[in-house]
C-alpha cells in the first residue's frame, strides 16, 4: 500500500504545480513598464528621449503623407546610443534640424555631445541640446543650471533652437517621480523659469499626452510660452496636452533609417529659423 506524506498527496502535487505556473501567468498580464519590479531598470544616464513611448502608448504606422496643411521639416533627436552620427548621411537623406541630449538629472553628461552637436552644426542644420529630467533627485532649477551649464545654452545665431525639456516616463521608477500632479507642475514651473532666466528664451517642452495627463493632470498653464514637442508612434498626431492647440515638433517614429528617432517640423525650414532666432 502505497503512503502518501503530506508534501507529496495528489492534492499537495496539484496545488505546487499550480504554484509554479502563477508567476508565469501573471507577469504576463502585468504592465512591466508599471511596475518597476517586473522590469531590468536601466543604468542611470541611459534614458532618451521617447523612451517609455512604445512601452506605454504602443507604436502603430508612421504618417503616410502630410497630414496638417503646414509643410512638415523633417529632424531628428540623438543621443549617447547614436555614438558618432553621420551627420552627412542624414543632411543628404532631407534632415534640416536636430536636437542632441546634453544632460540628464544633474549627474550626466552626453559623452558624444560634441560630435553629434557640432557635427551637426558643421553640414548646415539648425541644431539644439535637450535635458532629461529627473524630478525625484533634484529640484527643476539645479536641473535648469547644470543642463545650460553642459550644452544646453542658446545663442541669437540663426542655427541654435532652444532648449529643450524632456519630461516623461520615468524609466527608473515610479511613472511620475513620486509627485503628485500639482507637485509636479510646480517642478516644471521651477526648471522653465530658470531656464528662461538664464538664457533668455522659454525651453520647448518634450512629453506625451498620456504620461501628461497622468502625471500633471493635463495641465494647460505652460501652452502660451513654450513649444510643444509631442511624442507619438502613429499616422496621426493625436490629442495634445491641454493648451496647446497645435504642436511644433512631433516625434513620430523611432525607427527611422540612419538614426531611428525622427521628427516632424510644423512648419517649412523659415519656421524652424524663427524658432532658432526667438
Amino acid at each position: 500500500m502505497r503512503v502518501h506524506r503530506s508534501g507529496t498527496s495528489l492534492a499537495g502535487a496539484a496545488l505546487a504545480a499550480l504554484a509554479l505556473l502563477l508567476p508565469v501567468t501573471l507577469s504576463g498580464t502585468a504592465s512591466a513598464a508599471e511596475d518597476p519590479g517586473t522590469r531590468q531598470v536601466p543604468a542611470r544616464g541611459s534614458a532618451y528621449m521617447g523612451m517609455g513611448v512604445i512601452a506605454h502608448d504602443g507604436q502603430g504606422a508612421q504618417p503616410g503623407g502630410i497630414s496638417v496643411q503646414a509643410v512638415q521639416t523633417e529632424g531628428v533627436d540623438v543621443s549617447s546610443h547614436q555614438g558618432n552620427v553621420a551627420w552627412s548621411t542624414l543632411w543628404n537623406s532631407g534632415v534640416r534640424w536636430a536636437y542632441v541630449k546634453a544632460t540628464e538629472g544633474t549627474y550626466y553628461k552626453n559623452t558624444y555631445f560634441t560630435q553629434q552637436y557640432n557635427g551637426s552644426y558643421n553640414v548646415g542644420m539648425i541644431r539644439g541640446s535637450y535635458h532629461f529630467a529627473t524630478p525625484d533627485t533634484t529640484t527643476g532649477a539645479a536641473q535648469a543650471d547644470y543642463f545650460v551649464n553642459n550644452g544646453g545654452g542658446w545663442s541669437k545665431d540663426g542655427k541654435t533652437l532652444p532648449g529643450a525639456l524632456d519630461i516623461e516616463w520615468n524609466p527608473y521608477g515610479a511613472t511620475c517621480y513620486g509627485k503628485t500632479q500639482s507637485g509636479m507642475v510646480s517642478w516644471i514651473w521651477d526648471f522653465v523659469n530658470r531656464y528662461k532666466y538664464r538664457t533668455g528664451r522659454y525651453p520647448v517642452i518634450y512629453t506625451a499626452t498620456s504620461w501628461w495627463k497622468q502625471c500633471t493632470g493635463n495641465y494647460g498653464g505652460f501652452a502660451t510660452n513654450h513649444p510643444l514637442w509631442i511624442a507619438r508612434y502613429a499616422s496621426e498626431v493625436g490629442e495634445l496636452p491641454a493648451g496647446w492647440g497645435y504642436y511644433t515638433m512631433w516625434q513620430y517614429t523611432s525607427s527611422g533609417p540612419t538614426v531611428g528617432d525622427h521628427n516632424h517640423f510644423n512648419g517649412d525650414l523659415s519656421r524652424v529659423q524663427a524658432l532658432a532666432n526667438g
